[in-house]
């Protein structure tokens, strides 16, 4: 399911931020990285993240393929969310992120900060 994405910028790293870069969208990909999910369970893992903003950015990364939902069940619809070959190449990047997190920011975000990165593997 891709659809045409239209860039403000030519550069590499705004395209990528254009898609990625809000504060909820890496959050996601990070649980999904540990292996699909349903939307009440990706609800609770991303704390602090309302219902209409996790459907936003479900389906602005669904619009671009980085995430996929496949049906589970039929009435009610529900759905499971996991990680396209594209979502699962922002791997290295989010373990990348954990690290500049663990080594860059101060020691209260540090405890909060490595509580997650267990969640972000290969």
């Amino acid at each position: 399911m891709s659809s045409r994405f239209e860039y403000h910028s030519d550069c590499p790293i705004a395209k990528a931020l254009e898609i990625i870069g809000d504060r909820w969208s890496l959050l996601i990909i990070r649980d999904l990285a540990q292996g699909a999910k349903t939307y009440s369970q990706l609800e609770s893992s991303v704390k602090h993240i309302t219902t209409n903003i996790l459907a936003s950015r479900l389906k602005r990364l669904s619009s671009v393929s980085i995430i996929e939902k496949t049906l589970y069940q039929e009435k009610p619809k529900r759905y499971n969310y996991s990680l396209t070959h594209k979502g699962k190449c922002l791997i290295p990047v989010l373990l990348e992120l954990v690290k500049w997190g663990e080594e860059h920011t101060d020691s209260h975000s540090h405890s909060h900060s490595h509580s997650h990165s267990h969640t972000v593997t290969k």
